[in-house]
C-alpha cells in the first residue's frame, strides 16, 4: 500500500512539473498580459477623468469654495494635461 502511495505522489509531482505553465496560467493569471502603451495611456486618461469628475462634483455642490487648496492645485494640474 505504501509503495502505491509513493508511486502516486511521484506521478503527481512529475505531471505537475511538466504542466507547471498551464497550472500557473490557470490558477494565477496575469492581469495585464498584453498591456500596450496605448492601453496604459487610456488607463491613465480614464483615471485622470475620474479624478476630475470627483473634484468637479465636489465643487458643484457648494462652488469653488468647497475645494481645499490641495484639491484646487490638483484640479489645475489635471486640467493642464
Amino acid at each position: 500500500m505504501s509503495e502505491v502511495l509513493i508511486l502516486g505522489i511521484i506521478v503527481v509531482a512529475v505531471l505537475a512539473f511538466f504542466n507547471r505553465e498551464w497550472i500557473k496560467n490557470r490558477f494565477f493569471p496575469e492581469e495585464k498580459r498584453n498591456y500596450t502603451i496605448d492601453d496604459q495611456f487610456n488607463s491613465e486618461k480614464r483615471d485622470r477623468e475620474k479624478e476630475i469628475d470627483r473634484l468637479l462634483g465636489k465643487m458643484g455642490k457648494n462652488g469653488v469654495n468647497d475645494l481645499s487648496e490641495k484639491d484646487r492645485k490638483r484640479l489645475d494640474e489635471l486640467s493642464r494635461k
